[in-house]
């Protein structure tokens, strides 16, 4: 194995010092732009390698960026992290990504772990059970490390947020199985102490209530982002006296699992019953009857949390820039609750 080559190789390599050496290789102003392209051209060909310990520790930059997520085996998550990570590769950034598994515990040790780390900056998608963490991010923000939460947030005063309208995509999924006629629909709801699953709640709420439709409260139940949890609440809707003829699912993967279960009991879609899930996961579009779905735009998502994170670093006054951005909701109507063309 040959051994590691260092500036000192490349300063008698060149007849110069390695203090020049360092300097050119770090574009000093002070160095003439001959040197610094003759030394750069030099380290290239002697298959030199700058220490980026080093670097960080002399810039005070790591040059990496901690991305949390609860998981990454899902189209959304991975779709923001492509997103983020298309936006700053050019710009010398590694990701460094840490799943919570929806264990708040384990969210905390990932932002104890990437402060130790000196990351430049944290992105986060926080758990369904973050209730104690305020602790943890407020020594995000007291180590001047900038903050950006992204499709689930906490409303925190200095940390920006990228998501979507919730309550606008809550609004046109129902809103859209009422054009298609049905009268009783129902609603798969995550945890309501999350931002989003609130808001998307508050828009399905809306749009019955503006169409006519009455609230009917044992039509709203609480259910996990799984197929095995979209079924079994699937199954309790259609015991009610009333059942309904419609759902709007925040999930895509409830919504399977509640169209697995209507099928197992004979009903045919969209004809019998109606269907609509959230996130447009990629089976959403390829399977034989196809799911009506909203997208959130996740690549998209990850691109402007990326963005944000470089203007504050490029500014002035970094880590005091806010901002709070929302995309659009777009909705893909497909063959589970398409009875009317529209």
């Amino acid at each position: 194995m040959s051994e590691k080559i260092t500036i000192y190789d490349i300063a008698k390599e060149l007849n110069i010092s390695a203090a020049t050496v360092s300097r050119a290789l770090n574009k000093n102003p002070k160095i003439s732009e001959s040197t610094i392209m003759l030394v750069l051209d030099t380290a290239e060909k002697m298959n030199y390698k700058q220490n980026r310990l080093a670097l960080a520790l002399r810039s005070g930059k790591s040059g990496n960026i901690g991305v949390i997520v609860p998981r990454i085996n899902t189209n959304f998550f991975g779709s923001v992290i492509r997103g983020i990570e298309e936006e700053l590769h050019p710009n010398k950034y590694n990701v460094i990504i840490c799943q919570t598994h929806e264990d708040e515990n384990r969210e905390i040790e990932n932002i104890n772990t990437l402060l130790d780390a000196q990351v430049d900056g944290i992105m986060i998608s926080i758990t369904n059970e973050s209730k104690k963490n305020e602790k943890i991010i407020h020594r995000v923000l007291e180590k001047n490390v900038p903050l950006i939460f992204f499709d689930r947030k906490k409303n925190i005063d200095g940390v920006s947020s990228i998501t979507i309208d919730d309550f606008k995509a809550g609004y046109m999924a129902t809103k859209h199985l009422i054009d298609q006629g049905c009268t009783k629909i129902a609603h798969l709801s995550g945890d309501q102490s999350l931002e989003i699953y609130e808001n998307r709640f508050k828009g399905y709420q809306k749009a019955l209530l503006d169409h006519g439709f009455p609230f009917i409260e044992e039509y709203v139940i609480r259910s996990k982002s799984n197929l095995e949890e979209g079924a079994l609440v699937t199954k309790t809707l259609l015991q009610l006296e009333t059942p309904p003829d419609a759902i709007f699912s925040a999930s895509d993967f409830a919504a399977l699992g509640a169209i697995q279960e209507l099928k197992s009991q004979g009903f045919t879609l969209p004809q019998d019953f109606c269907v609509v899930g959230f996130g447009n996961e990629p089976f959403t579009k390829f399977m034989e009857l196809s799911i009506t779905t909203i997208d959130q735009s996740p690549q998209e998502m990850g691109k402007m949390a990326a963005k944000v994170f470089l203007e504050q670093m490029n500014s002035s006054d970094n880590f005091k820039i806010e901002k709070k951005i929302v995309l659009n909701p777009i909705l893909h109507i497909r063959k589970s609750s398409l009875r009317n063309p529209e």
